[in-house]
């Protein structure tokens, strides 16, 4: 074996700090949209109806207005408001879009993580071991956080909160009454009182109450057994499970304003096949990464940089397909009819009397950074092959 040089400890460290940005990106909002019209003066909304991509969810924009002129006890939650929006001219919740990309997101930045971090090793056979390892502790989560009983617990708290946020919209109060005796939040609130009042998580400085997970978890929880009461005999028992509680709350929010059974049932049973077709994908992919890992500037050994590094180009390419589904998956149910057309991917664009705007956020700024580390770390390894230093 050849003499190891001192440069080529530098692959190995711009490889740690992708793996450090990867964790800030998941965190990161990525990319921001948001709707400005006559009726919602700069005034009160500054911002227009902002809201932020992430990948595990879709949060709230918008800012808390302080004007003397003003008065908010707290900001609006303009993902409810974009809802109401759109669904006037049939477009389905965002709730609805991403649904299997979002519950799956912490296990393929993880992924992302450790193929980073196999490309720089530059020992074959100790390379394998690690993507072994790293796989390996990833396939036993997802499996636990989808399958497991109460695996929810083992998802990322934002995703939880998103949805939460995502069920407590004013459209369909009326049915929610029926439902559930009043609106999501206010009978959640009254649920989780007593418990809440018992077990009151205090956030600690820069960071949230332990608690926090469990009680959004039980707010789901309580919210799923109301909702299977009035199913009778086609009642499912809570189990926990990431997958039974995605697909139920799909279901929830493609009928949150359009509840046409004939329409919802066949896209629930289709992306629960569509999650099992991705889940096992990323297992058999995963197990291929391995195998090909072990010839060293092989196709698969080159891939565990490529997809990294080209983690811009696959955001964009799946942000605008989601996209196209919601202009083109209008419900006929809307109050409006609007031919089917293209959201603005990127700039500003316009919908009957709204301004729309789509931009991209910091946190794609991380994620061009991203990209232009791998791709340093790119060409360090190829630099290195051609020198005949590694295996």
């Amino acid at each position: 074996m050849n003499q190891v040089r001192p440069n080529s400890l530098l692959p190995m460290g711009f490889a740690l700090i992708a793996v450090a940005l990867l964790a800030v990106i998941y965190y990161a909002p990525i990319w921001w949209v948001s709707l400005t019209a006559p009726n919602y003066p700069p005034e009160a909304f500054p911002d227009g109806v902002r809201i932020h991509f992430h990948f595990n969810g879709v949060f709230n924009g918008c800012k808390k207005v302080e004007k003397a002129e003003i008065r908010e006890d707290e900001a609006l939650d303009c993902v409810h408001e974009m809802d109401t929006i759109n669904h006037y001219v049939g477009m389905y919740p965002i709730a609805a879009g991403g649904v299997v990309e979002r519950a799956l997101s912490p296990f393929l930045v993880s992924m992302l993580g450790v193929m980073v971090l196999g490309f720089a090793c530059r020992h074959t056979r100790l390379r394998q071991i690690l993507l072994t390892l790293g796989f390996g502790a990833i396939i036993a989560w997802m499996s636990l956080t989808f399958f497991g009983k109460d695996g929810l617990k083992y998802q990322s708290q934002g995703y939880v909160e998103a949805l939460i946020t995502s069920m407590d919209q004013a459209a369909g109060e009326k049915d929610q009454e029926i439902e559930i005796g009043g609106g999501i939040v206010e009978r959640l609130r009254a649920e989780l009182a007593k418990s809440e009042g018992q077990a009151a998580g205090t956030k600690a400085a820069g960071g949230e109450s332990s608690q926090s997970k469990a009680n959004l978890i039980q707010s789901l929880r309580i919210t799923f057994d109301k909702d299977q009461e009035r199913k009778g005999d086609n009642a499912m028992a809570w189990n926990g499970s990431n997958n039974q509680v995605m697909l139920w709350h799909y279901d929830k929010s493609l009928g949150r304003y359009f509840n046409n059974r004939a329409e919802i049932d066949p896209m629930v049973a289709g992306m629960g096949l569509a999650f099992k077709v991705v889940f096992f994908g990323i297992i058999g992919a995963m197990l291929l990464l391995i195998y090909g890992a072990g010839k060293t500037g092989g196709l698969f050994y080159w891939l565990l940089i490529i997809v990294p590094a080209a983690l811009p180009v696959f955001f964009i390419i799946e942000y605008a397909a989601w996209l196209w589904w919601y202009g083109h998956s209008m419900n006929a149910m809307g109050a409006f009819t609007v031919k089917p057309f293209m959201p603005t991917v990127f700039g500003q664009g316009k919908v009957a009397q709204f301004a729309t705007h789509s931009y991209p956020y910091w946190g794609f700024g991380l994620i061009l950074l991203l990209s232009l580390v791998t791709a340093t770390l790119g060409i360090l390894r190829r630099k290195e092959l051609r020198r005949g230093q590694a295996e």
